[in-house]
């Protein structure tokens, strides 16, 4: 099984380590029936994070026919809108391979439209093997490129508006299964997430043992439009 997890310019870097480091666990605890890797849609390079402009280096590009899990983070960058800031140019993209401390989070996700992503994304979508997971504001990559409508999803609380307003059945929860979907929602549910993705593909006992080797216990019940809806308490 292939994990191929997305690098872009301005990505967050926890929204890409704690899935890495808990799926490319799990690889080990199977004895190899799981490999991740970092890819980004422009194939092999060193992609700038929004953290410190720290860089990651993706190994190969992302193919959607290749992989069985796609995993998306979000962007790290300055809470709010542009306008709130005089003088700033959210138009004004900065050159390959170069960070910019005062770039906002919603830029740096709208610049992704402007790349080979959101089709590379369509594709993987497309493909009924292929299962497309998101951390933090990786849904609102998916949603703003028009690939999550009618969709439950979830993202950090401060995006959930955002992500109801293109027509997403957004969900205040840690992690939302949606079938061939799931997202995560604020930085560290990557955790969780890579977690609930070990459980699902590999089963309880590899998620188990990860967990132990983190010593970390996943957190929150993963949320699925099933069963019988809840009453007000």
């Amino acid at each position: 099984m292939l994990a191929q997890i997305v690098l872009f310019d301005g990505f967050d870097l926890l929204d890409v380590l704690a899935p890495f480091e808990v799926l490319h666990a799990g690889g080990m605890a199977s004895g190899g029936a799981l490999r991740a890797e970092l890819v980004s849609a422009e194939g092999p390079r060193e992609v700038v994070s929004g953290v410190g402009g720290v860089p990651l280096r993706a190994t190969a590009a992302l193919e959607p026919a290749r992989a069985d899990l796609v995993v998306v983070p979000g962007a790290a960058g300055r809470v709010g809108e542009p306008g709130e800031v005089p003088g700033h140019d959210a138009d004004a993209a900065p050159d390959a391979g170069e960070w910019r401390e005062d770039e906002f989070i919603p830029v740096l996700l709208g610049r992704t439209l402007n790349t080979d992503l959101p089709g590379l994304l369509k594709a993987a979508m497309d493909r009924p093997e292929t299962t497309v997971a998101t951390v933090c504001g990786g849904s609102l990559v998916l949603a703003m490129a028009g690939l999550l409508e009618g969709r439950y999803a979830t993202t950090h609380h401060m995006g959930l508006d955002k992500l109801d307003a293109t027509g997403v059945n957004a969900v205040r929860a840690r992690v939302v299964d949606d079938g061939d979907l799931v997202t995560g929602a604020g930085v560290t549910s990557g955790l969780d997430l890579g977690l609930y993705l070990l459980e699902r593909e590999l089963g309880p006992r590899i998620a188990h043992a990860v967990e132990e080797l983190f010593a970390y216990e996943r957190r929150g019940t993963p949320w699925r439009h099933h069963g019988r809806p809840p009453v007000a308490l």
